[in-house]
Protein backbone atom coordinates (compact mmCIF):
# COMPACT_ATOMS: atom_id res chain seq x y z
CA UNK A 1 0.00 0.00 0.00
CA UNK A 2 1.33 3.63 -1.19
CA UNK A 3 1.42 5.84 1.50
CA UNK A 4 2.25 8.86 -0.79
CA UNK A 5 -0.01 11.75 -0.41
CA UNK A 6 -1.17 12.65 -4.56
CA UNK A 7 -2.86 16.36 -4.71
CA UNK A 8 -5.74 14.92 -7.35
CA UNK A 9 -6.96 11.90 -8.31
CA UNK A 10 -8.99 11.02 -11.83
CA UNK A 11 -11.08 8.19 -11.99
CA UNK A 12 -11.67 8.21 -15.51
CA UNK A 13 -9.44 8.74 -18.32
CA UNK A 14 -12.13 9.87 -21.17
CA UNK A 15 -12.39 13.42 -22.07
CA UNK A 16 -13.59 14.68 -18.86
CA UNK A 17 -10.65 13.48 -16.91
CA UNK A 18 -7.94 14.05 -19.57
CA UNK A 19 -9.48 17.52 -19.95
CA UNK A 20 -9.56 17.84 -15.77
CA UNK A 21 -5.97 16.57 -15.83
CA UNK A 22 -4.18 18.73 -18.37
CA UNK A 23 -6.47 22.09 -16.78
CA UNK A 24 -4.93 21.07 -13.32
CA UNK A 25 -1.41 20.65 -14.33
CA UNK A 26 -1.78 24.50 -16.58
CA UNK A 27 -1.84 25.50 -12.44
CA UNK A 28 0.74 23.35 -11.18
CA UNK A 29 -1.28 20.65 -9.55
CA UNK A 30 0.31 17.07 -9.94
CA UNK A 31 -2.45 14.27 -10.37
CA UNK A 32 -2.81 10.99 -10.98
CA UNK A 33 -5.54 9.38 -13.43
CA UNK A 34 -7.11 5.59 -13.24
CA UNK A 35 -8.38 4.35 -16.52
CA UNK A 36 -9.81 0.68 -16.63
CA UNK A 37 -8.83 0.60 -20.14
CA UNK A 38 -4.99 -0.04 -21.07
CA UNK A 39 -5.75 2.91 -24.34
CA UNK A 40 -8.40 4.71 -25.70
CA UNK A 41 -11.68 2.77 -25.98
CA UNK A 42 -11.83 2.50 -30.06
CA UNK A 43 -15.49 3.00 -30.98
CA UNK A 44 -16.61 6.28 -31.84
CA UNK A 45 -19.75 8.25 -29.75
CA UNK A 46 -19.53 12.37 -29.93
CA UNK A 47 -19.38 13.58 -32.54
CA UNK A 48 -20.24 17.33 -32.06
CA UNK A 49 -18.70 19.76 -30.20
CA UNK A 50 -19.40 24.06 -30.11
CA UNK A 51 -17.14 27.09 -29.73
CA UNK A 52 -17.24 26.96 -26.29
CA UNK A 53 -16.13 23.79 -26.30
CA UNK A 54 -13.45 24.67 -28.94
CA UNK A 55 -12.37 27.51 -26.35
CA UNK A 56 -11.34 24.70 -23.84
CA UNK A 57 -9.52 22.28 -26.33
CA UNK A 58 -7.23 25.89 -27.46
CA UNK A 59 -6.90 26.34 -23.63
CA UNK A 60 -5.29 22.79 -23.37
CA UNK A 61 -2.79 22.97 -26.52
CA UNK A 62 -4.62 20.69 -28.44
CA UNK A 63 -6.60 23.59 -30.83
CA UNK A 64 -4.62 23.02 -33.78
CA UNK A 65 -4.51 19.40 -33.85
CA UNK A 66 -8.22 19.32 -33.39
CA UNK A 67 -8.99 21.41 -36.61
CA UNK A 68 -6.96 18.78 -38.31
CA UNK A 69 -9.32 16.04 -37.39
CA UNK A 70 -13.07 18.14 -37.43
CA UNK A 71 -14.87 19.68 -39.77
CA UNK A 72 -16.94 22.74 -39.01
CA UNK A 73 -20.80 21.97 -40.05
CA UNK A 74 -22.80 24.44 -41.74
CA UNK A 75 -25.56 24.47 -39.17
CA UNK A 76 -29.01 21.99 -39.09
CA UNK A 77 -31.80 21.38 -41.57
CA UNK A 78 -34.84 19.81 -40.38
CA UNK A 79 -36.18 17.19 -43.59
CA UNK A 80 -39.50 15.60 -43.78
CA UNK A 81 -39.72 11.67 -44.37
CA UNK A 82 -39.45 12.57 -48.36
CA UNK A 83 -36.00 14.79 -47.61
CA UNK A 84 -37.77 17.83 -48.37
CA UNK A 85 -36.23 20.77 -46.28
CA UNK A 86 -38.44 22.33 -43.61
CA UNK A 87 -36.41 24.60 -42.42
CA UNK A 88 -32.76 25.24 -42.17
CA UNK A 89 -30.71 27.25 -39.38
CA UNK A 90 -26.87 28.21 -40.82
CA UNK A 91 -23.66 28.54 -39.10
CA UNK A 92 -20.64 30.66 -39.79
CA UNK A 93 -17.71 27.81 -40.47
CA UNK A 94 -15.47 31.12 -39.91
CA UNK A 95 -16.66 31.67 -36.22
CA UNK A 96 -18.61 33.60 -34.16
CA UNK A 97 -18.18 35.02 -30.43
CA UNK A 98 -16.28 32.32 -29.09
CA UNK A 99 -13.76 32.60 -32.07
CA UNK A 100 -14.09 28.93 -33.53
CA UNK A 101 -16.68 27.52 -35.43
CA UNK A 102 -19.80 27.30 -33.52
CA UNK A 103 -20.63 23.44 -35.08
CA UNK A 104 -17.43 20.81 -34.91
CA UNK A 105 -18.19 16.86 -35.98
CA UNK A 106 -15.25 14.98 -35.34
CA UNK A 107 -14.34 11.15 -34.69
CA UNK A 108 -13.96 10.76 -30.37
CA UNK A 109 -10.98 8.27 -30.70
CA UNK A 110 -9.17 10.73 -32.49
CA UNK A 111 -9.94 13.35 -29.83
CA UNK A 112 -9.36 11.32 -27.24
CA UNK A 113 -5.88 10.22 -28.61
CA UNK A 114 -4.72 13.87 -29.23
CA UNK A 115 -5.83 14.45 -25.43
CA UNK A 116 -4.10 11.67 -24.01
CA UNK A 117 -0.28 12.74 -26.36
CA UNK A 118 -0.87 16.03 -25.34
CA UNK A 119 -0.94 15.03 -21.36
CA UNK A 120 2.47 13.71 -21.92
CA UNK A 121 3.90 17.08 -22.59
CA UNK A 122 3.06 17.35 -18.27
CA UNK A 123 5.50 15.78 -16.25
CA UNK A 124 3.11 16.52 -13.09
CA UNK A 125 0.28 14.12 -14.76
CA UNK A 126 0.58 10.20 -14.61
CA UNK A 127 -1.64 8.30 -16.51
CA UNK A 128 -2.27 4.64 -15.04
CA UNK A 129 -4.49 2.14 -17.51
CA UNK A 130 -5.49 -1.29 -16.88
CA UNK A 131 -6.50 -0.54 -13.46
CA UNK A 132 -10.28 -1.00 -11.74
CA UNK A 133 -10.87 1.15 -8.74
CA UNK A 134 -12.58 -0.54 -6.06
CA UNK A 135 -13.45 1.85 -3.41
CA UNK A 136 -13.32 5.27 -2.63
CA UNK A 137 -12.81 6.24 1.13
CA UNK A 138 -12.56 9.07 2.81
CA UNK A 139 -10.35 9.50 5.89
CA UNK A 140 -8.99 12.44 7.97
CA UNK A 141 -7.71 15.14 5.65
CA UNK A 142 -7.68 12.88 2.85
CA UNK A 143 -9.36 10.15 0.55
CA UNK A 144 -7.93 6.44 -0.01
CA UNK A 145 -8.76 5.07 -3.49
CA UNK A 146 -8.40 1.06 -3.88
CA UNK A 147 -7.71 -0.37 -6.97
CA UNK A 148 -6.17 -3.76 -8.49
CA UNK A 149 -3.36 -3.80 -11.57
CA UNK A 150 -5.60 -5.70 -13.81
CA UNK A 151 -2.05 -7.40 -15.44
CA UNK A 152 -0.52 -7.93 -12.35
CA UNK A 153 -3.65 -8.73 -9.87
CA UNK A 154 -2.32 -6.82 -7.46
CA UNK A 155 -3.95 -4.56 -5.36
CA UNK A 156 -2.55 -0.98 -4.47
CA UNK A 157 -4.02 1.87 -2.45
CA UNK A 158 -3.05 5.88 -3.07
CA UNK A 159 -4.19 8.66 -0.81
CA UNK A 160 -5.16 11.75 -2.12
CA UNK A 161 -6.18 15.34 -1.10
CA UNK A 162 -9.21 15.27 -3.71
CA UNK A 163 -10.91 12.83 -5.91
CA UNK A 164 -12.29 13.59 -9.14
CA UNK A 165 -14.90 10.69 -10.62
CA UNK A 166 -15.03 10.92 -14.02
CA UNK A 167 -15.73 7.29 -15.18
CA UNK A 168 -18.97 7.23 -16.55
CA UNK A 169 -22.66 6.46 -16.94
CA UNK A 170 -21.16 3.13 -14.80
CA UNK A 171 -19.61 5.17 -12.24
CA UNK A 172 -17.92 3.66 -9.47
CA UNK A 173 -17.19 7.12 -7.69
CA UNK A 174 -20.76 8.06 -7.73
CA UNK A 175 -21.68 4.49 -5.66
CA UNK A 176 -18.95 5.68 -3.39
CA UNK A 177 -20.44 9.08 -2.82
CA UNK A 178 -24.22 7.60 -2.06
CA UNK A 179 -25.04 9.89 -5.45
CA UNK A 180 -28.54 7.86 -7.32
CA UNK A 181 -29.25 8.95 -11.01
CA UNK A 182 -32.47 10.81 -11.46
CA UNK A 183 -34.49 9.74 -13.64
CA UNK A 184 -35.25 13.08 -16.03
CA UNK A 185 -38.38 10.91 -17.29
CA UNK A 186 -36.75 10.52 -21.71
CA UNK A 187 -35.78 7.48 -23.30
CA UNK A 188 -35.18 6.15 -26.74
CA UNK A 189 -33.12 3.07 -28.42
CA UNK A 190 -31.49 4.19 -31.16
CA UNK A 191 -29.41 2.90 -34.22
CA UNK A 192 -26.01 4.25 -34.60
CA UNK A 193 -24.43 3.72 -38.04
CA UNK A 194 -20.71 4.69 -38.49
CA UNK A 195 -19.61 4.16 -42.26
CA UNK A 196 -16.04 4.34 -43.84
CA UNK A 197 -15.89 5.49 -47.58
CA UNK A 198 -13.78 7.63 -49.76
CA UNK A 199 -16.74 8.65 -52.05
CA UNK A 200 -17.87 12.03 -51.74
CA UNK A 201 -21.95 11.20 -50.64
CA UNK A 202 -22.38 15.11 -51.90
CA UNK A 203 -24.58 16.03 -49.02
CA UNK A 204 -24.68 19.58 -47.56
CA UNK A 205 -22.04 19.53 -44.98
CA UNK A 206 -24.20 20.60 -41.98
CA UNK A 207 -26.52 18.24 -39.56
CA UNK A 208 -29.69 16.68 -41.53
CA UNK A 209 -32.58 15.75 -38.68
CA UNK A 210 -35.39 13.68 -40.16
CA UNK A 211 -38.39 14.84 -38.49
CA UNK A 212 -40.53 11.86 -38.88
CA UNK A 213 -42.30 10.16 -36.19
CA UNK A 214 -42.45 6.60 -37.74
CA UNK A 215 -38.82 6.62 -38.34
CA UNK A 216 -36.91 9.39 -36.82
CA UNK A 217 -33.36 9.89 -38.23
CA UNK A 218 -30.30 11.91 -37.98
CA UNK A 219 -26.68 12.25 -40.86
CA UNK A 220 -23.92 14.12 -40.85
CA UNK A 221 -20.46 13.84 -42.26
CA UNK A 222 -18.02 13.87 -39.12
CA UNK A 223 -14.91 13.61 -40.89
CA UNK A 224 -12.90 13.55 -44.63
CA UNK A 225 -14.13 9.89 -45.10
CA UNK A 226 -16.59 9.25 -42.19
CA UNK A 227 -19.89 9.55 -41.76
CA UNK A 228 -22.11 9.01 -39.19
CA UNK A 229 -26.70 7.81 -39.14
CA UNK A 230 -28.61 7.55 -36.21
CA UNK A 231 -32.27 5.96 -36.82
CA UNK A 232 -35.09 5.36 -34.04
CA UNK A 233 -35.59 1.90 -33.66
CA UNK A 234 -39.26 0.57 -33.55
CA UNK A 235 -40.31 -1.71 -30.83
CA UNK A 236 -38.97 -5.10 -30.87
CA UNK A 237 -36.21 -3.95 -33.23
CA UNK A 238 -32.36 -4.54 -32.09
CA UNK A 239 -28.99 -3.43 -33.76
CA UNK A 240 -29.09 -7.54 -34.41
CA UNK A 241 -31.78 -6.80 -37.34
CA UNK A 242 -29.53 -4.34 -39.07
CA UNK A 243 -26.37 -6.89 -38.89
CA UNK A 244 -26.96 -7.94 -42.66
CA UNK A 245 -26.07 -5.10 -44.98
CA UNK A 246 -29.30 -5.79 -47.00
CA UNK A 247 -31.62 -4.55 -44.09
CA UNK A 248 -29.24 -1.70 -43.18
CA UNK A 249 -29.05 -0.31 -47.02
CA UNK A 250 -32.56 0.73 -47.37
CA UNK A 251 -31.98 3.11 -44.46
CA UNK A 252 -28.86 4.12 -45.95
CA UNK A 253 -29.84 4.86 -49.55
CA UNK A 254 -31.32 8.59 -49.10
CA UNK A 255 -28.01 9.33 -48.54
CA UNK A 256 -25.68 7.08 -50.44
CA UNK A 257 -27.25 7.37 -54.21
CA UNK A 258 -25.31 4.74 -56.38
CA UNK A 259 -22.18 4.59 -53.68
CA UNK A 260 -21.60 0.62 -54.45
CA UNK A 261 -21.28 -1.34 -51.23
CA UNK A 262 -17.43 -2.66 -52.42
CA UNK A 263 -16.55 1.03 -51.63
CA UNK A 264 -18.30 1.62 -47.90
CA UNK A 265 -16.58 0.20 -45.22
CA UNK A 266 -19.19 -0.48 -41.60
CA UNK A 267 -17.33 0.92 -39.16
CA UNK A 268 -20.02 0.06 -36.61
CA UNK A 269 -23.78 -0.81 -35.72
CA UNK A 270 -24.90 -0.65 -32.46
CA UNK A 271 -27.59 -0.16 -30.06
CA UNK A 272 -28.03 3.05 -27.71
CA UNK A 273 -30.43 4.04 -25.31
CA UNK A 274 -30.70 7.69 -25.42
CA UNK A 275 -31.34 8.71 -21.47
CA UNK A 276 -31.50 11.73 -19.61
CA UNK A 277 -30.58 11.40 -16.31
CA UNK A 278 -28.84 14.02 -13.08
CA UNK A 279 -27.12 12.72 -10.30
CA UNK A 280 -28.60 14.27 -7.16
CA UNK A 281 -25.58 15.09 -5.53
CA UNK A 282 -22.38 16.04 -7.17
CA UNK A 283 -20.24 15.78 -4.18
CA UNK A 284 -19.39 14.23 -0.76
CA UNK A 285 -16.47 15.78 1.24
CA UNK A 286 -13.10 16.05 -0.97
CA UNK A 287 -14.69 13.39 -3.50
CA UNK A 288 -16.56 15.25 -7.20
CA UNK A 289 -18.53 14.01 -9.91
CA UNK A 290 -17.96 15.19 -13.36
CA UNK A 291 -18.95 14.18 -16.82
CA UNK A 292 -21.33 11.43 -17.57
CA UNK A 293 -21.36 10.03 -13.99
CA UNK A 294 -22.97 13.21 -13.19
CA UNK A 295 -25.35 13.58 -16.52
CA UNK A 296 -26.71 11.87 -18.89
CA UNK A 297 -27.67 13.87 -22.08
CA UNK A 298 -29.86 13.05 -25.08
CA UNK A 299 -27.56 13.61 -27.81
CA UNK A 300 -30.01 16.06 -30.12
CA UNK A 301 -27.96 19.14 -29.48
CA UNK A 302 -24.84 17.53 -29.39
CA UNK A 303 -23.88 18.64 -25.52
CA UNK A 304 -22.86 15.09 -23.90
CA UNK A 305 -19.50 14.97 -24.10
CA UNK A 306 -19.11 18.88 -23.83
CA UNK A 307 -21.00 19.03 -20.94
CA UNK A 308 -18.18 17.09 -19.32
CA UNK A 309 -15.66 19.73 -20.32
CA UNK A 310 -17.47 22.01 -19.08
CA UNK A 311 -17.33 20.25 -16.05
CA UNK A 312 -13.78 20.29 -15.84
CA UNK A 313 -13.02 24.01 -17.04
CA UNK A 314 -15.44 24.82 -13.88
CA UNK A 315 -13.96 22.41 -11.52
CA UNK A 316 -10.15 22.96 -12.37
CA UNK A 317 -8.81 26.29 -11.70
CA UNK A 318 -11.29 26.63 -8.43
CA UNK A 319 -9.52 22.82 -7.08
CA UNK A 320 -6.04 24.38 -7.87
CA UNK A 321 -6.64 27.69 -6.14
CA UNK A 322 -7.57 25.90 -3.14
CA UNK A 323 -4.43 23.32 -3.15
CA UNK A 324 -2.67 26.41 -3.90
CA UNK A 325 -4.01 28.01 -0.69
CA UNK A 326 -4.84 31.20 -2.60
CA UNK A 327 -9.09 30.40 -2.81
CA UNK A 328 -10.88 29.47 0.28
CA UNK A 329 -12.24 25.94 0.46
CA UNK A 330 -15.65 27.21 0.23
CA UNK A 331 -15.02 27.97 -3.03
CA UNK A 332 -15.51 24.31 -3.87
CA UNK A 333 -19.57 24.39 -3.23
CA UNK A 334 -20.10 26.56 -6.00
CA UNK A 335 -19.13 24.12 -8.90
CA UNK A 336 -22.38 22.07 -8.16
CA UNK A 337 -24.36 25.20 -7.63
CA UNK A 338 -22.94 26.40 -11.01
CA UNK A 339 -23.16 23.77 -13.36
CA UNK A 340 -26.06 21.21 -12.41
CA UNK A 341 -28.75 24.27 -13.31
CA UNK A 342 -26.94 24.56 -16.33
CA UNK A 343 -26.79 20.58 -17.21
CA UNK A 344 -30.21 20.55 -16.16
CA UNK A 345 -31.58 23.22 -18.61
CA UNK A 346 -29.08 21.60 -21.47
CA UNK A 347 -31.00 18.53 -20.72
CA UNK A 348 -34.10 20.26 -21.18
CA UNK A 349 -33.37 21.27 -24.26
CA UNK A 350 -31.78 18.29 -25.53
CA UNK A 351 -35.40 16.63 -24.42
CA UNK A 352 -37.52 19.54 -25.83
CA UNK A 353 -35.61 19.05 -28.81
CA UNK A 354 -35.69 15.34 -29.47
CA UNK A 355 -39.57 15.44 -28.45
CA UNK A 356 -40.31 18.03 -31.01
CA UNK A 357 -38.61 16.27 -33.96
CA UNK A 358 -39.75 12.70 -33.40
CA UNK A 359 -43.00 12.30 -31.46
CA UNK A 360 -46.29 13.59 -32.60
CA UNK A 361 -47.46 10.93 -34.93
CA UNK A 362 -48.67 12.05 -38.13
CA UNK A 363 -50.42 14.95 -36.27
CA UNK A 364 -46.92 16.22 -35.58
CA UNK A 365 -45.65 15.19 -39.29
CA UNK A 366 -48.47 17.83 -40.16
CA UNK A 367 -47.89 20.68 -37.92
CA UNK A 368 -43.81 20.86 -38.24
CA UNK A 369 -44.60 21.03 -42.19
CA UNK A 370 -46.99 23.57 -41.55
CA UNK A 371 -44.82 25.17 -38.37
CA UNK A 372 -41.02 24.80 -39.57
CA UNK A 373 -40.67 27.21 -42.27
CA UNK A 374 -41.97 29.72 -40.04
CA UNK A 375 -39.50 29.30 -37.50
CA UNK A 376 -37.04 32.06 -38.91
CA UNK A 377 -39.78 34.30 -37.96
CA UNK A 378 -39.87 33.67 -34.07
CA UNK A 379 -38.35 36.78 -32.32
CA UNK A 380 -34.57 35.33 -31.34
CA UNK A 381 -34.51 31.67 -32.01
CA UNK A 382 -32.63 31.68 -34.96
CA UNK A 383 -30.04 33.79 -32.90
CA UNK A 384 -30.65 31.03 -30.16
CA UNK A 385 -29.77 28.12 -32.75
CA UNK A 386 -26.94 29.62 -34.42
CA UNK A 387 -24.95 31.98 -31.80
CA UNK A 388 -23.70 28.83 -29.74
CA UNK A 389 -23.94 30.72 -26.32
CA UNK A 390 -24.99 28.49 -23.79
CA UNK A 391 -27.07 30.12 -20.58
CA UNK A 392 -25.41 31.91 -18.38
CA UNK A 393 -24.47 30.29 -14.84
CA UNK A 394 -26.00 30.87 -11.65
CA UNK A 395 -23.09 32.91 -9.38
CA UNK A 396 -23.50 32.41 -5.88
CA UNK A 397 -21.85 35.59 -3.63
CA UNK A 398 -22.84 39.03 -3.51
CA UNK A 399 -23.87 40.85 -6.73
CA UNK A 400 -22.43 44.04 -7.52
CA UNK A 401 -24.70 47.36 -8.99
CA UNK A 402 -28.14 47.67 -9.72
CA UNK A 403 -29.82 44.94 -11.34
CA UNK A 404 -29.72 46.02 -14.57
CA UNK A 405 -25.99 46.35 -14.55
CA UNK A 406 -25.69 42.29 -13.75
CA UNK A 407 -26.85 41.09 -17.32
CA UNK A 408 -22.93 39.99 -18.21
CA UNK A 409 -22.71 38.20 -14.54
CA UNK A 410 -22.14 34.28 -15.17
CA UNK A 411 -21.99 34.41 -19.06
CA UNK A 412 -18.65 33.78 -20.90
CA UNK A 413 -16.89 36.80 -22.50
CA UNK A 414 -16.64 36.64 -25.75
CA UNK A 415 -13.09 35.43 -27.21
CA UNK A 416 -12.55 38.87 -29.60
CA UNK A 417 -9.30 39.03 -31.09
CA UNK A 418 -7.11 42.02 -29.43
CA UNK A 419 -4.72 44.83 -31.09
CA UNK A 420 -1.91 43.01 -30.54
CA UNK A 421 -3.56 40.08 -32.37
CA UNK A 422 -4.66 37.78 -29.51
CA UNK A 423 -7.64 36.06 -29.05
CA UNK A 424 -8.91 37.13 -25.87
CA UNK A 425 -8.73 33.76 -23.95
CA UNK A 426 -4.65 34.04 -24.96
CA UNK A 427 -4.31 36.91 -23.86
CA UNK A 428 -6.00 36.33 -20.35
CA UNK A 429 -4.18 32.97 -19.73
CA UNK A 430 -6.07 31.32 -16.92
CA UNK A 431 -5.70 34.54 -15.07
CA UNK A 432 -8.35 36.42 -13.19
CA UNK A 433 -8.95 39.68 -15.98
CA UNK A 434 -10.77 43.08 -15.49
CA UNK A 435 -12.11 44.13 -18.73
CA UNK A 436 -12.57 47.91 -18.36
CA UNK A 437 -13.94 50.77 -20.85
CA UNK A 438 -12.18 53.50 -18.67
CA UNK A 439 -8.24 53.43 -18.36
CA UNK A 440 -7.34 52.07 -14.79
CA UNK A 441 -5.18 54.08 -12.35
CA UNK A 442 -1.57 52.97 -11.97
CA UNK A 443 -2.41 52.05 -8.61
CA UNK A 444 -5.30 49.17 -9.95
CA UNK A 445 -3.22 48.18 -11.83
CA UNK A 446 -0.08 47.57 -9.13
CA UNK A 447 -2.86 45.51 -7.16
CA UNK A 448 -4.50 43.26 -9.55
CA UNK A 449 -0.63 42.68 -11.29
CA UNK A 450 0.77 41.45 -7.81
CA UNK A 451 -1.74 39.07 -7.11
CA UNK A 452 -1.26 37.33 -10.17
CA UNK A 453 -4.09 39.34 -12.47
CA UNK A 454 -4.68 40.97 -16.12
CA UNK A 455 -6.36 44.27 -17.18
CA UNK A 456 -7.86 44.87 -20.89
CA UNK A 457 -8.64 48.01 -21.66
CA UNK A 458 -11.34 47.82 -24.47
CA UNK A 459 -11.28 50.57 -26.94
CA UNK A 460 -14.08 52.48 -28.06
CA UNK A 461 -15.03 51.37 -31.42
CA UNK A 462 -13.90 47.85 -30.67
CA UNK A 463 -15.94 44.35 -30.36
CA UNK A 464 -14.71 44.06 -26.71
CA UNK A 465 -16.40 47.70 -25.78
CA UNK A 466 -19.71 46.92 -27.64
CA UNK A 467 -20.23 43.80 -25.78
CA UNK A 468 -19.05 45.95 -21.95
CA UNK A 469 -21.31 48.47 -22.72
CA UNK A 470 -24.10 46.22 -24.35
CA UNK A 471 -24.08 44.68 -20.96
CA UNK A 472 -24.40 48.03 -19.19
CA UNK A 473 -20.89 47.76 -17.62
CA UNK A 474 -17.98 49.90 -17.41
CA UNK A 475 -16.46 47.22 -16.43
CA UNK A 476 -16.03 43.11 -15.70
CA UNK A 477 -14.41 40.83 -13.23
CA UNK A 478 -13.20 38.02 -15.37
CA UNK A 479 -12.73 34.43 -13.68
CA UNK A 480 -10.05 32.28 -15.02
CA UNK A 481 -12.64 30.18 -16.78
CA UNK A 482 -14.12 33.34 -18.85
CA UNK A 483 -16.98 33.84 -17.14
CA UNK A 484 -17.76 37.22 -15.74
CA UNK A 485 -17.76 36.83 -11.83
CA UNK A 486 -19.72 40.54 -11.41
CA UNK A 487 -19.41 44.14 -12.69
CA UNK A 488 -18.70 47.43 -11.65
CA UNK A 489 -16.39 50.70 -11.48
CA UNK A 490 -13.16 49.30 -12.43
CA UNK A 491 -11.45 50.56 -9.20
CA UNK A 492 -13.82 48.15 -6.93
CA UNK A 493 -12.98 44.79 -9.00
CA UNK A 494 -9.03 45.80 -9.20
CA UNK A 495 -9.65 45.72 -5.37
CA UNK A 496 -12.16 42.65 -5.38
CA UNK A 497 -9.51 40.79 -7.82
CA UNK A 498 -8.33 37.97 -5.52
CA UNK A 499 -5.24 36.34 -5.73
CA UNK A 500 -5.00 33.49 -8.58
CA UNK A 501 -1.00 33.28 -9.46
CA UNK A 502 -1.37 30.50 -12.82
CA UNK A 503 1.41 27.42 -13.13
CA UNK A 504 2.20 28.21 -9.09
CA UNK A 505 2.97 25.06 -7.28
CA UNK A 506 0.07 23.02 -4.51
CA UNK A 507 1.03 23.61 -1.11
CA UNK A 508 2.08 20.06 0.64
Amino acid sequence: MSTAMIPVVIVGAGPAGITAATLLAHHGIDTLVLERWADVYPQPRAVHLDGEIRRILERLGVGREFDGISRPALGLRLLDRSGRVLAQFDRDPAGGRSGYPEANLFDQPELEAILRVNLKRHPGVTLRGDVEVAAITEESGCVRVDFTDLVTGDAESVRARYVLGCDGANSVVRGAIGARMRNLRFEQRWLVVDVATPRDLGQWEGVHQVCDPARAATFMRIGKTRYRWEFRLLPGETAADFGDPGRLRPLLDPWLGGVPEADLELVRVAEYTFRAQLADRWRRGRVFLLGDAAHLTPPFIGQGMGAGLRDAANLGWKLAGVLRGELPEDVLDTYETERKPHARAMIRLAKLTGVTMTDGGELGNRLRGLLAPRLHRIPGLTQMLTSGESPPLHLSGPERGPRLRRRLRGRLVPNVRLADGRRLDEAMNGRYTVITVREPEPQCRLIVEQRGGFIVVAEPGTELHRWVRQGRAVAALVRPDGTVQCCGDVQSLCAASPSFHPGAQARR
